[in-house]
């Protein structure tokens, strides 16, 4: 189990909605959340070796920015 951070654009529960069933039908990915209040709208995703960049790439196909943080 790893947990990956990333940056995000999501700003409201609309976007993070648009991105939801994305992230939930991923095998490799068990359970995320987004923390709104921060100001660099944090996406924490808890998952099963799975690379950063796919990831960012499942964020940036719903038209969202997505940047993993080290």
């Amino acid at each position: 189990m790893q947990i990956l951070v990333f940056k995000t654009n999501l700003t409201d529960v609309n976007h993070i909605n648009a991105v939801e069933s994305s992230l939930n039908i991923h095998p490799d990915i068990y359970k995320w959340n987004v923390d709104l209040h921060d100001c660099d709208k944090i996406l924490r995703v808890v998952a099963n070796d799975i690379p950063g960049k796919e990831v960012e790439n499942l964020l940036t196909e719903a038209g969202y920015f997505c940047e993993e943080l080290e």
